[in-house]
């Protein structure tokens, strides 16, 4: 099926229910409401010039009107581009004009960024603002005021328009520009069939919190609640009281966060003020968990913690560690568990991979590759990297990690993060994992730094309180051994990080290795 008739299958559920909730503004959609906006919206655009299939920017925080512009994207038949705020204005300025976007929604707090885009981009033509009449752009309202129903013809086929392009997403760009990946209709609602089955019957009242950035995880997350007939409650940005007071209130099940900000909601000191017993699923995804926050947060939150493990070239739920086994791996049954990111869905075939595309067996650490109709299609106009990505006939997903007897994967490393220190592979997220288990510690960054003898030593970036280096060093070498364990500890108020939120471990590295582009010896 098609992005929109996702959303369509919630609508059908119960049109009365409320859809969007926007906490800063307090304004509710019910799925009609919603529904006839975006019907309205998507017949404007084709009014306005708008080309089936033409690329489409968002850019705006969380509200419950890009949710809606992002849905009329989808219903015009549109390629969404998501478009990080976080971002330089000229990285996102090379990324637009890289994939010809045309159409741009935004809201009015980020105008004298899109002026700036304006003279950049010379592919945008058509600008709206969200919230206002911004210069010479219309707003929303205005731009639908002639059209008060839709006219749109059906634009779907017996198979759901499987090859459409859904989005051009960019990938994280931590080494080089972003790639755009082009994500099809039958890849993209392969994903929100595997999350449906996944998050889905656990409550007769479903409600999701959307917190995360939408450009982010938090997009698909929110679609894939839409389709089970969700509330999404809205907050404009992360903060931890008022996530946890919104999770009271409005009774949320379902919830996504990164677990940078599981960390965050964990130290703080509102936790236990608020009732969050409502919640069945709290996704994380974006990075490796610490197993011992991960073992707390299940005391904390209960039995609704949940993993995934995906990328934009296979988004999102590549593989699942459900609820059940987080909360008994929390209680002590296998809890090695805590730092699996489950078993392969059944999207998709999973292997570990050695570079010379042999497939690795149970216990050795390989690379992660992935076979299936979750994979993307390509690389938007770089075939060159899309070949290189897809060679062996698997998608290489540049993760390395290991597979135990039970099907459970467990990553170790990104290739690039991997030090080498004597001749031997030390594995990052291994240390990261050991030094966080101290209660003293909030965030671990390992990286390699340079070293006459070994080539690189393990370094540890650490954000703690009251824990010194050498006791760090000597857990670290009780756990893991004197190979593996960090040479040296800094302490860091917080982990630099990319405008996608994840460890910035190149800015790290750059501290060392002089500025050199070769950061390996």
């Amino acid at each position: 099926m098609r992005s929109i008739d996702y959303f369509d299958r919630g609508h059908d559920r119960n049109p009365n229910r409320a859809c969007l909730v926007d906490t800063a503004n307090g304004v509710r959609y019910s799925f009609a409401d919603v529904k006839k906006l975006t019907e309205r919206i998507a017949t404007a655009m084709y009014a306005n010039g708008f080309e089936n299939q033409q690329p489409v920017a968002l850019y705006g925080p969380n509200s419950a009107v890009i949710m809606i512009a992002l849905l009329s994207i989808w219903r015009a038949n549109g390629k969404w581009i998501p478009v990080n705020t976080r971002n330089a204005i000229e990285a996102n300025a090379a990324y637009l004009d890289y994939v010809r976007c045309g159409w741009i929604f935004y809201h009015s707090s980020l105008a004298e960024d899109v002026a700036a885009l304006k003279e950049r981009v010379g592919t945008l033509t058509h600008f709206i603002c969200l919230d206002r009449p911004c210069g010479d752009d219309v707003s929303l309202e205005q731009l639908v005021a002639d059209f008060p129903e839709g006219t749109l013809p059906d634009m779907s086929d017996p198979f759901g328009k499987p090859d459409d392009i859904v989005g051009i997403f960019p990938t994280g760009g931590t080494t080089g520009p972003s790639k755009g990946v082009n994500v099809t209709n039958l890849g993209w609602g392969t994903m929100l069939e595997t999350l449906g089955d996944a998050v889905g019957g656990r409550t007769d009242d479903p409600v999701s919190l959307v917190v995360a950035p939408v450009t982010h995880a938090a997009g698909p997350v929110a679609l894939g609640t839409l389709a089970l007939g969700a509330t999404q409650v809205i907050l404009p940005g992360f903060d931890a009281e008022k996530v946890l007071a919104t999770i009271a209130e409005y009774r949320v099940s379902h919830m996504y966060l990164p677990p940078t900000a599981l960390y965050g909601l964990l130290g703080s000191p509102d936790l236990g003020r608020h009732d969050t017993r409502s919640l069945r699923i709290f996704i994380l995804v974006g990075s490796p968990v610490s197993p011992e926050k991960l073992r707390l947060a299940v005391e904390t939150f209960g039995p609704c913690l949940c993993q995934s493990y995906g990328q934009v070239e296979s988004p999102m739920i590549t593989t699942w560690l459900p609820p059940e086994i987080v909360a008994a791996a929390a209680a002590g049954d296998h809890p090695e568990r805590l730092a699996s990111c489950g078993r392969p869905t059944r999207s998709v075939q999973v292997g570990i991979m050695a570079d010379d595309g042999t497939l690795l067996p149970v216990g050795e650490r390989g690379e992660i590759v992935v076979r299936g109709t979750l994979v993307s299609k390509e690389y938007f106009e770089m075939p060159e990297a899309t070949a290189e990505a897809r060679q062996f006939g698997w998608h290489h997903t540049g993760d390395i990690a290991y597979r135990d007897a039970d099907g459970f994967i467990y990553i170790v490393d990104r290739k690039k993060d991997m030090v080498v220190t004597g001749g031997f592979n030390v594995f990052t997220t291994e240390v990261e994992a050991a030094i966080t288990e101290l209660a003293q510690v909030r965030e671990c960054a390992v990286i390699g730094v340079p070293h006459d003898k070994w080539g690189e030593a393990v370094h540890a970036v650490v954000v703690a309180d009251g824990i010194g280096e050498a006791a760090i060093i000597a857990h670290a070498k009780a756990r893991l051994g004197g190979v593996k364990a960090p040479k040296s500890v800094e302490f860091a108020e917080a982990i630099p990080r990319t405008p996608a939120g994840k460890m910035d471990k190149k800015a790290l590295r750059a501290q060392h290795w002089g500025g050199t582009d070769r950061m390996v010896n």
